[in-house]
């Protein structure tokens, strides 16, 4: 029972990046076992990190709908913004512009992140061990 429960906390951890070396610290499990836990769960591990990762695209980059409404309240903004400083109160060194050049440049190094996660169904992980396992006697 505790080694299911070590498996699991590996998954998570493995799907969040951490070192052999950490997560041997944390649930109290040489490395050499996490080696070869990886090995078995790499499929495993492979999903939860898909699965993570789709996660952090769903709330990093929004939907075309919620882009259009929040680039339009943007620009509203700008616009007030720009209003204010030609107006009377134009001598207040504020350029928002650069704000939103800040803001650009930001986002399109986000979209330019690849993702490339494939998730496998339970068949798929149990088809891959076996022949995961038919492979290694060859090695």
């Amino acid at each position: 029972m505790k080694e299911f429960k070590n498996k699991e906390k590996f998954i998570e951890l493995r799907a969040e990046d951490w070192s052999f070396e950490k997560i041997a610290k944390e649930i109290k499990v040489s490395k050499q076992t996490l080696i070869n836990w990886s090995k078995e769960l790499k499929y495993e591990i492979a999903n939860l990190k898909a699965i993570k990762i789709d996660a952090l695209r769903e709330k990093y980059f929004l939907t075309e709908k919620a882009k259009i409404e929040v680039l339009g309240e943007r620009l509203k903004r700008l616009i007030k913004a720009i209003e204010i400083i030609e107006g009377p109160l134009g001598d207040i060194p504020l350029k928002p512009e650069h704000l939103y050049e800040l803001f650009i440049k930001f986002y399109k190094l986000l979209q330019e992140v690849e993702f490339h996660h494939q998730f496998f169904s339970e068949k798929e992980i149990k088809d891959r061990n076996k022949l995961d396992e038919l492979l290694s006697q060859f090695e």
